[in-house]
C-alpha cells in the first residue's frame, strides 16, 4: 500500500496557498530574496556614481533688428534669420572648427584613446543643440531669439564651450552678413558698369551714324509728328464739339416740340379729329428726331468704334426714340378705335383772350427756338468741313512721314536702344547706391545683429544620471529577481512544509506532531556561516558603494 500512496501523493495537484503560505516561503527562501536584492543594489550604486556626470550649459541670442529702419535704408542681405543661422551653424560644427574647439579646451580625453577624431567630432555635434528662432514673451518682451546648449561631464568646461559657441555665432553672423553686403555690392558695381559700357558703345554707334548720315537726317520727322498729333487732337476736339451741337440740337427740337404740343393744348375745344392731327404730329415730330439721330449715329461710327462714351450715348438715344415711337403708334391705333365706337359730336369754337394771349408767347418761343435750331445746324456744317479739312491735313502729314528714308528706322531704332540702356544704366547704378549705403551700414554694426541675452549658464547639478532612480530601479530589478529565484526553489520542492500540506495530500486526521530534532552544534555553526557569509557580503558591498560614491565626489568639479 505505501507505493501506492507515493504514487497517489506525486500525481496530486497542489493546494492553494494562502498569506501565512507566502510569508513562510519568504522566511525559508529569505537569502535567495535578499541576496540577489543587495547585489543589485551595490551594483546600481557603482553604475550610477561611477557613470559621469553631464552638465548642459545654455546660452540664449537675442536677434537684434536694425537700428536705422529699412524703408530709409533698404537691406541688401535678403536671407531670413532663421535660415542664416541654420546656415552658420553647418559652418561653426564643421569638422575643422569642432576639432580646433576638441583641441583647445582637450574636450573627450578618454575617446581620444580609443575613437577616431571624426567620431569623436560626431558624439561632440550631438551633444550640441541650437534651437529655431522663436519669440520670448515671458520677462523678456517679446523679442526673437534662439538658444545654445552644450552637454558635458565637466560643468565649467561646458559653459567655456558654450561661450566659444556663443562667441563664434557672434563673429560667423557679422562676418557672413558684411560678405554678403559687400558681394552684393561688388555685383551690382559688375553689372552697372557693364551697362555703361553698352550705353557707350550705343552712343558711339548713334556718333557714327549722325556723322555718316551728316545732312541726309530727317530732322523733320519731330516736327512732323508733333504736327500729326496736333492734327489729331484737333478733329478730336472738332468730334467733341459736334457732339456737343447735335446734343444742343436735339436738345432744342425737345422744346421746340413740347412748346408746339403746349400750343397745341391752348386751343380751345377741340373734336375727335383735331386729338387725331396732334398725334400725328407728335409721330412725325417722333420720325424725325429718330431719323437725325440713326443719322448721326451713322456719322459717329465712321469716325470711332463701338465703344466710344458718344456712340453708345447715341445708340441709347436712338433706342428710346424707337420705343417712343412704337407707343405712339400704339396710343394712334387705340384712339382711332375708341373714336370710331364713340359718336361724333359738335363743337363749336368760342373766344378766349387768355388763349389768345398764351398762344402769341407760345408762337415767339417757337421762333425763337427754330432761328436756334437753324444756327446749330449751320454750326455742325462748319465742323464737318473743318474736320474734312482736318482730316485732309492729317492724311498729308502720314504720307510725308511715312516717305521719309529708310534710314529714319534705323536711327529710331539707334535712339530706342539708347533710352533703353541709358534707364537700366540708371536703374543699377540707383540700386549700386542703396547697395553701398546698406554695405557701409553693415560694417558700423548698425543693421540686424545678434546681442547676447543670457550668457552661458554654469550648471550646477547634473542632468545625467538620475542615480536615485537607478538606485531604486536597480534594487527594484534584485529584489523581482530575487522572488523569482524563490519561486522557482519553492516550486521545485515537492516536499511537505507544515500541518496543512499533510492534511492537504494524506486526507488523514492530526492526533499530533513531533518537532524537528537537530544537533545544537550543528545549527549554531550553520548560523555562525551564515551570519559570517552575511557580514562579509554586507562589509563588501558597502566598501564597494562607498568607494564609488567617494571617487565620484573626490573626482567631482
Amino acid at each position: 500500500m505505501q507505493p501506492n500512496n507515493t504514487e497517489s501523493y506525486g500525481s496530486a495537484s497542489r493546494r492553494p496557498l494562502d498569506l501565512e503560505d507566502y510569508i513562510d516561503i519568504i522566511r525559508r527562501h529569505k537569502a535567495w530574496i535578499l541576496g540577489p536584492a543587495f547585489c543589485s543594489l551595490v551594483i546600481a550604486v557603482v553604475v550610477a556614481f561611477l557613470w559621469p556626470d553631464t552638465f548642459v550649459s545654455q546660452a540664449v541670442i537675442r536677434v537684434v533688428p536694425p537700428q536705422v529702419p529699412e524703408t530709409y535704408v533698404p537691406t541688401n542681405v535678403n536671407m531670413e534669420m532663421s535660415q542664416r543661422i541654420n546656415s552658420m551653424a553647418q559652418t561653426i560644427l564643421s569638422r575643422g572648427n569642432l576639432t580646433n574647439i576638441i583641441n583647445t579646451f582637450n574636450l573627450y580625453p578618454r575617446d581620444k584613446q580609443r575613437k577616431p577624431m571624426e567620431d569623436i567630432v560626431e558624439e561632440m555635434k550631438k551633444d550640441i543643440r541650437i534651437g529655431s528662432v522663436t519669440s520670448m514673451t515671458a520677462q523678456n518682451r517679446g523679442v526673437s531669439a534662439f538658444s545654445i546648449t552644450y552637454s558635458y561631464e565637466n560643468r565649467i568646461v561646458a559653459q567655456k564651450v558654450t561661450a566659444d559657441l556663443v562667441a563664434r555665432f557672434m563673429s560667423e553672423n557679422t562676418r557672413d552678413r558684411t560678405t554678403q553686403s559687400v558681394l552684393t555690392t561688388q555685383f551690382l558695381k559688375d553689372q552697372a558698369d557693364s551697362a555703361k559700357k553698352e550705353l557707350e558703345g550705343i552712343e558711339d554707334r548713334l556718333a557714327k551714324f549722325r556723322q555718316v548720315n551728316a545732312g541726309r537726317l530727317p530732322d523733320q520727322l519731330q516736327n512732323n509728328q508733333i504736327l500729326l498729333n496736333a492734327a489729331e487732337a484737333r478733329i478730336a476736339n472738332i468730334n467733341a464739339n459736334i457732339s456737343r451741337v447735335s446734343q444742343e440740337k436735339m436738345l432744342l427740337e425737345t422744346e421746340l416740340r413740347t412748346a408746339k404740343t403746349a400750343l397745341t393744348g391752348l386751343r380751345p375745344a377741340a373734336d375727335h379729329a383735331a386729338v387725331s392731327q396732334v398725334k400725328n404730329e407728335k409721330l412725325q415730330a417722333n420720325e424725325s428726331q429718330l431719323s437725325q439721330a440713326e443719322q448721326m449715329l451713322a456719322n459717329l461710327k465712321e469716325h470711332y468704334k463701338d465703344t466710344y462714351p458718344d456712340v453708345r450715348r447715341m445708340e441709347n438715344q436712338v433706342a428710346s426714340l424707337r420705343k417712343a415711337r412704337e407707343k405712339l403708334l400704339k396710343e394712334d391705333e387705340d384712339a382711332k378705335a375708341v373714336e370710331a365706337a364713340l359718336p361724333v359730336k359738335e363743337v363749336k369754337p368760342r373766344y378766349d383772350p387768355d388763349y389768345a394771349r398764351n398762344s402769341q408767347n407760345v408762337n415767339a418761343v417757337i421762333e425763337r427756338l427754330e432761328a436756334q435750331i437753324k444756327l446749330t445746324a449751320i454750326q455742325t456744317d462748319e465742323y464737318v468741313k473743318q474736320m474734312h479739312d482736318g482730316e485732309e491735313a492729317v492724311k498729308a502729314i502720314r504720307n510725308r512721314i511715312e516717305s521719309e528714308p529708310v534710314g529714319e528706322q534705323q536711327y529710331a531704332e539707334v535712339i530706342r536702344d539708347r533710352e533703353v540702356a541709358k534707364l537700366k544704366y540708371e536703374e543699377l547704378n540707383r540700386k549700386r547706391s542703396q547697395s553701398a549705403i546698406a554695405e557701409d551700414l553693415e560694417k558700423r554694426q548698425q543693421g540686424e545683429s545678434l546681442e547676447v541675452l543670457d550668457p552661458a549658464s554654469l550648471p550646477q547639478t547634473p542632468t545625467e544620471p538620475k542615480r536615485p532612480m537607478l538606485i531604486a530601479i536597480g534594487t527594484g530589478v534584485g529584489l523581482i529577481l530575487g522572488l523569482c529565484f524563490a519561486g522557482a526553489r519553492e516550486a521545485k520542492d515537492a516536499s511537505l512544509k507544515n500541518l496543512k500540506d499533510v492534511r492537504a495530500y494524506t486526507q488523514l486526521t492530526i492526533l499530533g506532531s513531533v518537532p524537528l530534532l537537530e544537533n545544537d552544534l550543528v545549527v549554531r555553526r550553520r548560523k555562525r556561516l551564515a551570519w559570517l557569509a552575511w557580514s562579509t557580503a554586507c562589509l563588501v558591498g558597502i566598501i564597494i558603494m562607498t568607494g564609488s560614491v567617494f571617487f565620484y565626489y573626490t573626482t567631482r568639479v
